[in-house]
Order: C-alpha cells, then sequence, then structure tokens
C-alpha cells in the first residue's frame, strides 16, 4: 500500500515514468512510489532499451495476454529491457544484494500469470527514474548481479538472451536416434532472413562471435542502408579470419531460394527468419538441408499468420520447426559475460538515444522506424537522437560535438564513455 506519510516524499520515493494508460495511449508522469516491503528492491534505473513487443503491448492494450484490464485507473510502466542501481534493499533480502549494486532485469518472470515488467505492473517497469521490483522477480531469479560498469550491456543483455535462446533451441538429429542435439549445428550453414533490423545485428554478432562457429553464414535484407550498415558492422575479411564465409545479401528484387541456393546449393543446416512475412518463411522452409532447422523468430501481431511448410520434407528429409520468445537466465548470464569480455558488442544494435520523455512518441513510430535499437536514459533531458546525427546538432548544442566525437572514436557505435557522459553532460534538471 502507498505510505501514509502525507509530507512530500524523499527524492528515490518520486518516480518518473512512461505508462500505459490505454490502448495507444503512453504518456510520461511524475508519481509516488509505495515503500519497499522486506523482500523487495527499489531500483534506480539507469538504461532502458526499447523493442516492437513493447508497442504491441501500447496498441493492443488490455487485449494484450500480458497487460491488465485494469490500466486505466492504474496504468503500468513501460520498457522490460533495463539495468540500474539498488537504491534500497528489503530487510530479507540483505544478505544477497546491497545498496549501490548494478543489476540488470530478466523480464521473463514465467507462468502461471505470464506478468512481466513493462507490461503488466503499476511500480515495475524500465521506463522510469526508479522502480520497485517485487518479491515474485527476486524469487524467480530475474535480478541479475554484474559489474562490468556499463549500463547498456545490462539493458542490451534482455534482446541478446533472446537471440542466444533461439540459436540454443534449434536443434538436430542422427537417424533412428531419438535424441536431440540442441543448438545450432556446429560448423554448418546459417542463413539469416530479414536481418537487417537491430535483432538481426546482435544475432550475426553471436554468429560469427559466440559458441557455434558456423562455417558458413548468409544475412539476407532487401534494405540498402541497413546492408551497407551490416557489412561495415561486421566485415567479410573478419569473418574470414575466424574460419566463417559471411555472405550479405541484398534480396530486392530476386528470388530469395535461388538467391540462397546460389552461395549453398546443398541448402542450409539452420535458418532464422526475424520478420513475419509468409513468402520469407516459405523461402526459410525451401533452402533447408537435411536435419535443417527453421527457427521463427519474429513475433506477428495477427494471431493468425501462417505460412505454408514442406510436410514432405518434414517426413523425409528430417526437417524441422521451432519457435521462441524471451531468453532465460543463463542466456542473460552468457549476454552478460560476453559483453563483459568483448567477445561481443551488443551497442552495435544501437543507433538512437534520448531520455524519458522520447518514449511516447518513439512508442508509436516504432512500426515505421527503419533504425536499430533505441537506447533510453531515463535521468537524462535528451530528445531522441540519431547517432549517426550527433556532428550536425552541434552546432545548436555544443555537447553534441563532444558526444559525436567520443563515438567517432568507436567506429559511430556507442561506448561506454558515451554513456557516461550523457548521464554526466545531459542529466536531467527534474531530479527524482
Amino acid at each position: 500500500m502507498p505510505s501514509s506519510d502525507t509530507s512530500r516524499p524523499t527524492p528515490a520515493r518520486l518516480t518518473r515514468a512512461a505508462r500505459i494508460h490505454g490502448t495507444h495511449k503512453v504518456a510520461v508522469g511524475e508519481f509516488e512510489l509505495p515503500d519497499i516491503g522486506p523482500d523487495e528492491l527499489l531500483l534506480r534505473v539507469v538504461s532502458s532499451s526499447m523493442c516492437l513487443s513493447t508497442y504491441k503491448a501500447m496498441s493492443l492494450g488490455s487485449e494484450h495476454k500480458r497487460v491488465p484490464d485494469t490500466i486505466s485507473s492504474e496504468p503500468v510502466i513501460t520498457g522490460h529491457e533495463f539495468a540500474g542501481v539498488l537504491e534500497e534493499v528489503g530487510a530479507d533480502l540483505a544478505d544477497r544484494f546491497t545498496a549501490g549494486q548494478s543489476v540488470a532485469i530478466l523480464p521473463t518472470m514465467g507462468l502461471p500469470s505470464g506478468y512481466s515488467p513493462g507490461y503488466s505492473y503499476p511500480y515495475f517497469g524500465g521506463d522510469a527514474t526508479y522502480c520497485i521490483v517485487p518479491a515474485i522477480a527476486v524469487e524467480k531469479g530475474c535480478v541479475l548481479p554484474y559489474d562490468d560498469g556499463y549500463y547498456a550491456n545490462g539493458s542490451l543483455a534482455e534482446p541478446m538472451s533472446c537471440i542466444i535462446g533461439a540459436f540454443r533451441s534449434n536443434y538436430h538429429t542422427e537417424p533412428l536416434v531419438w535424441e536431440h542435439h540442441m543448438g545450432l549445428k556446429p560448423g554448418g550453414r546459417l542463413a539469416l532472413l530479414g536481418s537487417g533490423g537491430a535483432m538481426g545485428i546482435g544475432a550475426l554478432d553471436y554468429a560469427l562471435h559466440g559458441p557455434f562457429t558456423p562455417s558458413l553464414v548468409v544475412a539476407v535484407d532487401v534494405d540498402a542502408e541497413r546492408l551497407e550498415r551490416l557489412r561495415t558492422l561486421f566485415p567479410a575479411e573478419e569473418a574470414r579470419r575466424r574460419g566463417c564465409r559471411l555472405e550479405v545479401v541484398d534480396a530486392s528484387g530476386l528470388d530469395p531460394v535461388e538467391a540462397l541456393r546460389a552461395i549453398s546449393p546443398d541448402g542450409y543446416d539452420d535458418v532464422v527468419v526475424f520478420a513475419a512475412i509468409t513468402e520469407l518463411v516459405e523461402a526459410g522452409d525451401a533452402v533447408l538441408a537435411h536435419d535443417g532447422c527453421l527457427n521463427f523468430f519474429a513475433g506477428p501481431t495477427d494471431k493468425t499468420f501462417s505460412a505454408s511448410l514442406n510436410l514432405y520434407n518434414i517426413h523425409y528429409e528430417s526437417t524441422h520447426l521451432v519457435g521462441t520468445s524471451g531468453g532465460s537466465r543463463s542466456d542473460m548470464e552468457e549476454s552478460l559475460a560476453l559483453s563483459a569480455s568483448g567477445a561481443i558488442n551488443p551497442s552495435r544494435m544501437v543507433t538512437h538515444v534520448g531520455g524519458l520523455e522520447a518514449v511516447p512518441d518513439a512508442l508509436s513510430d516504432l512500426p515505421s522506424f527503419t533504425g536499430g535499437k533505441i537506447l533510453i536514459y531515463p535521468h537524462v533531458d535528451m530528445d531522441l537522437t540519431a547517432i549517426a546525427d550527433f556532428e550536425a546538432h552541434a552546432e545548436q548544442d555544443p555537447r553534441f560535438a563532444r558526444l559525436a566525437e567520443i563515438c567517432a572514436e568507436q567506429d559511430d557505435i556507442w561506448n561506454q564513455a558515451a554513456e557516461e557522459y550523457v548521464l554526466e553532460a545531459f542529466a536531467s534538471e527534474v531530479r527524482t
């Protein structure tokens, strides 16, 4: 229950947050948090990355399976990819957590409710200056301490965990041996279809620098600008030095099956589809090799979405179909470890950065947004800005000149030094 103290609360008791109030209704506002319970945590959110899944929650409102019916009177905080610092620790958790500890939040809290931060809770979500981590999230192991000092890695560990979980959910078999060998086929051929967006970038990073070591990776998209970004981020020569042939294919105006078969006539051991497009799913199915596995990674908004699959090949060629949503704690821990070591760099996914006030408009525009990941810093006063546009903004605001320099030093990729500068130089005057 809210605190009975009628005086103005201490700063850590006030929060500003973006909340869903109804269908297509998201607004930023300030409100008071209740006192935390003995088995709860008060989190100062430092970074929160944006996901198309949040747009689905906003556009469906209470019709979404994770959004409660009470949002008109008790709105829920958006954002499920977030990290921050523990401000207060409930008395019963003092042996497990400490104030000042950096943590990332795993949103897949599981059954029976399916509820999750960013969809379901009035006080628990990433698009907020402060939020309360409830007992159920602690109980289910959804609070992950980490100490690499870069909060974007904590936020982006969630989308990376979805990619890691997807790759690990693929499986392969042996004739008449009724066991599934989980994960991408070691040394196999991998096709990533519709992979020019943020999740495709993360998947390509993990495919090239993770544990599965495919011998061939083909990334396919139809957006020339996105494809050029893939080539810049992942040079073919670098992949070749790691023993992998990398092909980035512009399939606009081409038959994707013919284009993929031209590169690998015998097909692909693993195919991951990143867009809910019937033709793309069917193309992925058509290029599967014997014992190949198709992963439908895209989350459609159409509950009747379907595609035609070759059942002859499922029977005689042992092809498989899987689909995943979210990642496990171990997937997220793997992302955090790989990021901290420098093996992968989830910040390659980020193209835009902004403060909390940017959330409502950015969410509304997500279906037509052509950039990569949007990274929100709730304690920052900054319009949503593309990294590529930092230099152009320098004439009006000299802080962007320094920000552009910092990113240029890292090949125009978001990084820890840029994060630290933004948190200091763009700190919001609204102190909560």
